[in-house]
């Protein structure tokens, strides 16, 4: 089965989609004017402080004002301090007051009512570590279940683990040269360090460090090695795309393909258009006649499982509950990834008495969602019989990414 990342742009309109084989399963849009913030790093000012939920509100450029938790950044890092200076630098618990200048990481975007999240725990991502300031530990990823090349993993990054900053190994990692991993963590150390000794100096609410494209974090993200092609119609994209991987991954060069084709566009080729309003629309329905109505909230995500025609006629009632339910739960772990859900999800299967049932329905949702980059948690399922669970917010869900460019269209 061939995997694609498919690129392109439509008006100001970047779209990068994920393919494997003829199914699209992963989406995300952005402007070409760049207005995410995600990942981004300012100099940012302490505005006020709120003792009772222990968190302030720092300013950032163009006068966003975004939360920080104060239990949570323990070693924020001052313009007031002094030279840094690498083979002298402790960590220092700090409590930060109103007026104090400090780098922040943006971790979490706006989310309608709610500000956005900032962080002195500074992450530096590569395609195969993630170097965390604040975090002097090393971590790898529970996707990597092979022991002995855990431990491999391990023991190079504690080669280069500082009292300042640890690493996590990501999944890309497994298997890849001790060379290939130290220099991309030597890369990571240098941006840090840049970072911790000159970005003091600049001015208050100065964006210090632009996080990557999406379209090109998607590149950096994905499981390379899965990956068949990644295929753009756009010279400046194509330009961009391979400026990344002949400095940042060269092994993946031969992967770039430019499309052309006067008659039929990339979007219309891969039928973007249709795809993308299909993954927005709250019905989904199943080969079977049952149907998913997937409902975001601001607080959490509502999927509701319905029969349908599915069991029109049909005298083994419980047999037919099951097999639509597991259809139903592997197009969830789908829709979910497509759409980009995260935080809280909330799942209504259809009511099934036998026990085993359940159980076998659980078990096949756990492993639909370990095939998901994204961090995704099966909590467990309550007495009324709905299914919780977590996922890791990364971006914006597709719903608002589509919402956005509307506004900037």
């Amino acid at each position: 089965m061939e995997n694609k990342l498919v690129i392109t742009k439509k008006e100001n309109v970047i779209i990068s989609a994920s393919f494997e084989g003829k199914d699209l399963v992963q989406v995300s849009l952005n402007t070409s004017e760049e207005n995410g913030i995600l990942g981004n790093i300012y100099l940012g000012k302490v505005k006020n402080i709120v003792k009772n939920i222990n968190a302030a509100f720092i300013e950032i450029a163009d006068g966003r004002m975004c939360y920080y938790s104060m239990s949570e950044n323990r070693y924020p890092i001052q313009v007031s301090e002094q030279e840094y200076k690498k083979d002298e630098a402790k960590l220092n618990e700090v409590k930060v007051k109103i007026g104090d200048e400090l780098i922040v990481q943006v971790a979490k975007e706006d989310v309608k009512t709610k500000a956005p999240v900032v962080s002195s725990n500074l992450n530096f991502t590569g395609k195969f570590v993630a170097l965390t300031y604040g975090k002097p530990s090393v971590g790898v990823s529970s996707k990597i279940l092979d022991e002995k090349e855990r431990q491999r993993l391990k023991l190079i990054a504690k080669n280069h683990q500082h009292r300042e900053y640890g690493f996590i190994i990501r999944t890309n990692a497994a298997y890849v040269a001790e060379d290939k991993i130290v220099g991309e963590m030597k890369k990571l150390i240098e941006a840090y360090e840049n970072i911790r000794r000159y970005g003091v100096h600049k001015s208050c609410f100065s964006l210090i460090h632009r996080t990557p494209p999406n379209y090109i974090c998607d590149i950096r993200d994905s499981y390379t090695e899965n990956v068949n092609e990644f295929i753009t119609d756009n010279q400046e994209l194509y330009d961009n795309m391979k400026g990344f991987l002949e400095t940042y991954q060269p092994e993946d060069l031969s992967k770039l393909r430019f499309y052309q084709d006067p008659i039929l566009s990339l979007a219309s080729l891969y039928g973007l258009n249709d795809r993308l309003e299909d993954a927005i629309r709250p019905m989904v329905w199943l080969k079977s006649g049952g149907s998913l109505v997937i409902q975001p909230t601001e607080a959490l995500t509502v999927i509701d499982v319905n029969t349908g025609k599915a069991v029109a006629g049909k005298k083994q009632v419980q047999e037919t509950f099951l097999k639509v339910n597991r259809e139903a739960a592997k197009e969830i772990a789908r829709q979910i990834r497509l759409r980009n859900l995260s935080g809280i999800i909330i799942i209504d299967f259809i009511d099934m008495e036998l026990k085993k049932d359940k159980e076998l329905l659980m078990l096949e949702l756990e492993e639909y969602f370990k095939k998901d980059p994204v961090k995704t948690t099966l909590v467990d399922m309550t007495a009324l019989g709905l299914v919780e669970v977590t996922r890791k917010k990364v971006r914006k869900p597709l719903h608002e990414q589509v919402e956005e460019v509307r506004r900037y269209s």
